[in-house]
């Protein structure tokens, strides 16, 4: 640990501004593996390690220990943001993408009201008026923007980030605040999650609990890694739903 890894101990030095940056290096990797699972083809990674280290340098250059947060918890939504300035930079969020996921999350919710309870992928189809092969087509289409919405933070009282991926994994540390309503959130998501059709359930845990990848998930249910990423998706449009109902 740096001098400036502790709270109290003022702004970083130069020295220990670079062995924050080379020290969480791994991290920008991670985040970029994880965030750029089955992107589009024609993105660059390379281009996304780039942002995801202009993340990591601006987190260097901004904390302050004194708040008493760990800087691996601040370099993360820094990280984070950089990597999807760059992707929305790249328009994977496109307004067709946004309508075909909103028309999803309505036919969804609309179901879970009448039905009483979460509804099958035939029933959402069918709601959709699509085959089923067309509605697992349909998760392929809206799938980065359900992974990139996970990682969309929002600002907490006291200014403070936190986002649903945050709820989902464990953070080593954040401030009262966000303490508060990580614990909130997390009891609230931890319910829906429960209510989860059994494989979106275990492939949620799986993957945000457990560090698993798509391809480990699939041989784990005896899966395609393509039908592990539809479930993900699936189970995030139904908790991103339930999420947004908590926070209002």
């Amino acid at each position: 640990m740096t001098v400036c890894d502790g709270p109290g101990s003022g702004e970083c030095q130069p020295a220990d501004r670079e062995q924050l940056i080379i020290g969480h290096i791994p991290l920008v990797r991670y985040l970029v593996g994880r965030m750029s699972t089955k992107l589009p083809q024609h993105l660059d990674l390379q281009d996304l390690m780039s942002s995801a280290m202009i993340g990591l340098i601006n987190a260097a250059d901004r904390y302050d220990p004194s708040r008493g947060v760990l800087f691996k918890t601040f370099a993360e939504q820094h990280i984070r943001g950089s990597i999807l300035d760059e992707l929305r930079s790249y328009d994977v969020l496109s307004r067709s993408m946004r309508d075909k996921y909103k028309r999803l999350e309505r036919e969804l919710h609309k179901l879970e009201n009448l039905l009483g309870r979460h509804p099958t992928s035939e029933e959402v189809a069918e709601a959709l008026e699509i085959s089923l092969d067309d509605y697992y087509e349909f998760l392929d289409d809206v799938h980065v923007f359900t992974f990139i919405s996970l990682d969309d933070s929002w600002e907490g009282e006291d200014g403070s980030p936190l986002c649903l991926a945050d709820v989902l994994c464990e953070v080593e540390a954040k401030n009262p605040q966000q303490q508060v309503m990580t614990l909130q959130l997390a009891e609230a998501l931890g319910q829906a999650i429960d209510t989860l059709p059994e494989k979106e359930r275990l492939a949620v845990t799986l993957y945000y609990n457990e560090d698993f990848n798509l391809k480990e998930i699939g041989e784990t249910l005896g899966l395609t890694e393509s039908r592990i990423s539809q479930i993900i998706s699936q189970a995030m449009v139904r908790l991103r739903s339930r999420l947004r109902l908590h926070r209002n």
